[in-house]
């Protein structure tokens, strides 16, 4: 029995420790640097009307949208190029980043 604890506690470990806390302000940092000339500064005000609007995107989306850019499951040069470099963590901080923006949707009533 205490074996199988044992095993049950170091699965949760494991499992928790994969699931990192994202930093908001080194995904700023890097955002500024590598996302904001395409995707404007606020990530709303891309600099063309084909390329996304990233702000208020879910976090596990756009953290997706960057590996499979990286992988080469998602085809774009210019993406490929930017996420190639990128950390898990980086790719982390970033999602959260941009998820913290206000998005331009908005809901009326």
């Amino acid at each position: 029995m205490s074996k199988t604890m044992l095993a049950l506690a170091a699965i949760a470990a494991g499992l928790t420790g994969t699931a990192c806390a994202a930093d908001v302000e080194a995904g700023r940092k890097i955002g500024d640097t590598q996302c904001a000339a395409c995707h404007g500064k606020d990530g709303k005000s891309p600099i063309d009307p084909s390329y996304p609007k990233i702000a208020g995107q879910y976090p596990d989306y756009l953290a997706k949208a960057l590996l499979d850019y990286q992988t080469g499951a998602r085809k774009n040069p210019i993406m490929g190029g930017i996420a190639k470099p990128l950390s898990k963590k980086d790719m982390q901080d970033l999602a959260a980043y941009y998820a913290s923006l206000p998005g331009p949707l908005t809901h009326r009533k």
